[in-house]
């Protein structure tokens, strides 16, 4: 396939339009390549200089992330950015980003996965974000510790780097936003939440989950947005039958 069409195929699954006003990403094709076939797509959480040394060296035609490279402003290609960038031109390493537009999707997303992996059901949306809502909420099918739901949710079997325990020994109820999300805990408060998963944490919420009678789990910014990354994979691989590849590069946080 060609980098053209495979941005049609990720769109194809993907609200990348629905989320532009928002996200100050730039979702999509972000470094397109020299017109020249893709076989191969690797897959990893982030774009830097080490996933896209792995992509290329695995004969990957293009690299699918979920942190990308422009953030909303422009970059001076000096430094690390020139380092990438000279990187890609040299190698023809195309490079795709997704962000709010996979935390967000119901079935492919972090959030759903997250969820999925929980075991949380009658799911409805949660965590309002300009508007919009990009994680998940729900009840839990089988009632969890807060020591339970972290072995649901650890990849590779990665300790959380946070857990509160300051609400109910077993949780009932339990909401989902990946990554940077600690202010969203109080959300997770006011709605009445028994557990609240996502990425990191902030001393500022701490006290807040404690009189609010929150557990949390910040199980790791890298380790809570793998599942969305490698759900399109596989999504890609059943459609369209190329090679892909996870490339697991965890950064600890």
């Amino acid at each position: 396939m060609t980098s053209s069409v495979l941005d049609r195929y990720f769109r194809s699954l993907l609200d990348i339009e629905g989320f532009a006003s928002m996200d100050d990403s730039l979702n999509g094709l972000q470094v397109d390549n020299d017109g020249r076939k893709i076989s191969k797509v690797a897959f990893a959480v982030d774009a830097c200089l080490e996933t896209m040394e792995r992509a290329a060296g695995s004969g990957a035609g293009l690299l699918f992330v979920h942190h990308g490279l422009f953030w909303g402003k422009p970059l001076a290609v000096k430094g690390a950015f020139r380092k990438r960038m000279a990187f890609l031109m040299e190698t023809g390493l195309a490079v795709y980003a997704v962000h709010l537009p996979l935390d967000q999707h119901p079935e492919l997303g972090n959030n759903a996965a997250l969820a999925d992996l929980l075991g949380m059901v009658e799911i409805q949306p949660f965590g309002d974000y300009h508007g919009r809502k990009i994680g998940y909420k729900g009840v839990l099918k089988d009632k969890l510790t807060i020591e339970a739901a972290v072995k649901r949710i650890s990849f590779m079997g990665r300790p959380a780097p946070v857990c509160l325990p300051f609400g109910p020994r077993e949780s009932a109820t339990c909401a989902v936003v990946s990554g940077g999300a600690a202010f969203e805990a109080l959300q997770a408060i006011d709605e009445g939440m028994d557990l609240y998963v996502t990425g990191e944490a902030s001393h500022s919420v701490y006290h807040h989950a404690l009189e609010g009678k929150l557990n949390l789990i910040a199980g790791g910014h890298y380790s809570t947005e793998v599942w969305g990354v490698r759900r399109v994979m596989a999504k890609l691989v059943e459609d369209t039958g190329l090679e892909a590849e996870f490339l697991d590069s965890p950064t600890g946080l």
